[in-house]
């Protein structure tokens, strides 16, 4: 098998397929998930967030991730509150965040406000028997009264029944009476409108009513979809695409419904643990999300988790995913909440490990140790006994405290996918050359792959080329890489890669030059010999360079392919260029000096000729005139003559053509204006002598 991939970029390869499933491990609420809230809410140029909505989520993000920025924007954030509140034209879901972001900053509202938007809120949920029209006033009105003023829902209980009319027999909710189709969104503001509706009633809602609505719960989380890792979400199920959510806005509603409503029910919700902590692995298990509207979702519905009547889940995470056998690395286990505070007391055993065929390697309990300062369980991994490879360790969550059990969802039994790497000792290297009949090795040389070794071999089309080696890991077992190439780079940067072969015992190639002419295009000379051997558990991969190979194959038949073209440097047109070596003519041989002043002399001729010529005709100034303005513009004529006659001399010495029709064009301009005086002078003259 032959290739142009280089080794290096392969090798790079290799290890970031293998890492990629550890980078994306479920950890609690970081600064990473603060700085990527920052990074998401800048505000713009006027320092707002555009509508109320996302003016609320961003503080309500900010509030629970514990950063000061909202308190800077409270000032303009309370002003575009209290400028809705007031309006006349601002509509209900306008009032309902407008409300939450008065009480998420504790902005002063006049009382007299209040009561106007009560009034309004009130009248539209009257008048409705749409979903969203019950949740954004309910919603509304709840947080006026979560503000410390009394906001009373007369008829709550018909309120109730109104809402709960809208739900399915799967747990699903309509968005109100004329839609055919059910939604998993629409279940969890529904949940979160009852909540509401329960906390402004008057008087206990029916309890009936409340346990038929714990029963849809329970149905709702029939249709929760998951993960073989044990992470569980809501996605919709059939739902017109201009209504379709998403899993992240769909799963954070339900969130934010069941916790709701938990809280004012009585009894416990008949929830699995195991579905409540797969929710909060799933909100975990975004990472740092893309846009704003996912990370506010995100942490708020992880805020509900944190602390809710339903399960607090707890989160295992390990330190690091990948231990060193060489540096004897500790597992160290952290058990927290969603947002990385301290869990109950409680231990952590390793019940089993896992190769990455599933195949058991230990089944040996071991509880971790643990370590109160830095709230860590740990254990040391050399007793296991494991080797350098992927393995999937089984841990048990068990609490100190069995009335515990009913607050907390730990998952029980929690799989977490590690790497253990160490150095892999290379022997009996052997490098050598073979007559390709006999099959006796003519010369071998023996190999370090772990230092620098370089060989010298020589060999024809008619011989074969033989390496072998042995990989061991620290256990003592054979090691099969994923990666072993040999490369043979010719003279000419043509390259040739070949995958090495490993058995039980070793591994070892032999590349016959005779069946290999035509693959190599039939190019004698040197070639360097180079082998790579990587692996993403390997601490000691290498590149390393083996020597180079002499080979003499036959002269190229006719019609024999021809090497490849390699492929150039785009940067090679930016290095310097040769330098350029030019010898100009030798000029062309000039008349003698004497022949150019004759005919210099014979230009001056026709000058001559026109002087006579005006000493023939007789030219005088009897007609020059002799009043003084009339005189001027004549001199000025004759004057402007001259300088034409000298503009062309000038021309002929020194000026270009462009510059020469420039100061002409400017002199024949003045020219006609004074010879037009002068002349006009001279005709009146000679009209009046001829009338005299």
């Amino acid at each position: 098998m032959a290739g142009r991939r280089p080794a290096p970029v392969a090798i790079l390869l290799l290890l970031a397929a293998a890492f990629a499933p550890i980078s994306s491990a479920v950890r609690p609420v970081s600064d990473a998930h603060r700085s990527a809230a920052v990074e998401l809410f800048a505000p713009s140029a006027d320092g707002s967030f555009g509508d109320l909505e996302s003016t609320y989520e961003a503080v309500r993000t900010f509030q629970i991730l514990g950063l000061e920025n909202y308190k800077s924007l409270s000032g303009k954030a309370c002003k575009f509150a209290a400028e809705n509140l007031a309006s006349p034209g601002s509509t209900t879901k306008d009032l309902f965040h407008a409300v939450r972001i008065s009480g998420a900053l504790g902005c002063a509202v006049d009382a007299g406000v209040y009561d106007g938007v009560v009034a309004r809120l009130k009248a539209v949920i009257q008048d409705t028997n749409s979903l969203l029209e019950l949740y954004y006033p309910v919603g509304g009105l709840l947080g006026i009264k979560e503000q410390g003023h009394n906001v009373v829902l007369s008829d709550a209980e018909g309120t109730f029944h109104a809402t709960k009319a809208l739900s399915q027999s799967d747990g699903r909710w309509r968005y109100d009476t004329d839609s055919a189709e059910s939604s998993t969104f629409a279940a969890g503001i529904a949940l979160e409108a009852l909540a509401g509706i329960v906390s402004l009633a008057d008087a206990a809602v029916d309890p009936s009513m409340m346990g038929v609505v714990k029963n849809d719960v329970v149905k709702l989380f029939d249709t929760i979809k998951s993960y073989n890792d044990g992470t569980f979400y809501f996605d919709e199920k059939h739902v017109d695409a201009t209504e379709y959510k998403g899993p992240i806005i769909t799963s954070a509603s339900v969130v934010r419904g069941v916790t709701s409503f938990a809280a004012v029910v009585s009894g416990k919700l008949n929830i699995p643990a195991e579905k409540i902590l797969g929710l909060a692995k799933f909100f975990l298990g975004i990472g740092l999300p893309g846009s704003a509207k996912d990370c506010f979702n995100q942490i708020e519905s992880l805020s509900f988790l944190e602390n809710n009547r339903v399960f607090v889940p707890l989160i295992l995470s390990l330190s690091s995913k990948v231990f060193s056998l060489t540096s004897k690395d500790q597992l160290k286990v952290e058990v927290t909440s969603v947002f990385g505070s301290a869990a109950p007391s409680l231990k952590v055993n390793l019940v089993q490990v896992l190769g990455s065929d599933s195949k058991v390697i230990t089944s040996e309990n071991k509880e971790l140790q643990y370590d109160l300062d830095n709230n860590v369980h740990y254990l040391d991994i050399a007793p296991l006994k494991i080797d350098v490879g992927k393995y999937s360790i089984v841990f048990e969550i068990s609490l100190q405290e069995p009335e515990q059990e009913t607050v907390y969802a730990t998952g029980g039994r929690n799989t977490e996918s590690v790497i253990v790497t160490g150095l892999i000792k290379v022997d009996k290297a052997e490098i050598g050359i073979s007559d390709n009949d006999a099959g006796a090795v003519e010369s071998v040389q023996k190999l370090d792959l772990l230092k620098d070794t370089k060989v010298s071999l020589s060999a024809n089309h008619l011989q074969k080329l033989c390496l072998s080696f042995q990989l061991t890991t620290p256990l003592g077992h054979t090691f099969k890489p994923h990666q072993v190439f040999l490369k043979l780079r010719h003279e000419s940067k043509v390259e040739h890669l070949f995958v090495v072969p490993g058995s039980a015992r070793q591994f070892k190639i032999v590349l016959d030059f005779l069946g290999l002419v035509e693959k190599f295009y039939y190019l004698s000379g040197r070639y360097d010999l180079e082998l790579t051997v990587g692996d993403a558990v390997m601490e000691n991969s290498f590149l390393r360079p083996l020597g180079h190979l002499e080979l003499d194959l036959p002269d190229a038949p006719e019609k024999a392919p021809r090497p490849p073209a390699q492929a150039v440097d785009p940067f090679s047109k930016f290095g310097p260029k040769a330098e350029i070596s030019h010898i100009f003519r030798a000029p062309e041989k000039r008349p003698p000096k004497e022949l150019s002043l004759a005919f210099t002399g014979l230009t001056l001729l026709p000058f001559i000729g026109f002087l006579i010529g005006l000493v023939r005709l007789g030219v005088n100034l009897k007609n020059f005139p002799s009043l003084p303005g009339p005189a001027a513009f004549a001199s000025l004529f004759h004057a402007g003559i001259g300088a034409v006659l000298m503009l062309y001399v000038l021309f002929w010495i020194k000026l270009d053509l462009f510059t020469t029709l420039k100061y002409l064009g400017f002199l024949g301009i003045f020219l006609v204006f004074v010879g037009h005086r002068a002349l006009s002078y001279l005709s009146s003259v000679s009209t009046k002598q001829k009338t005299a």
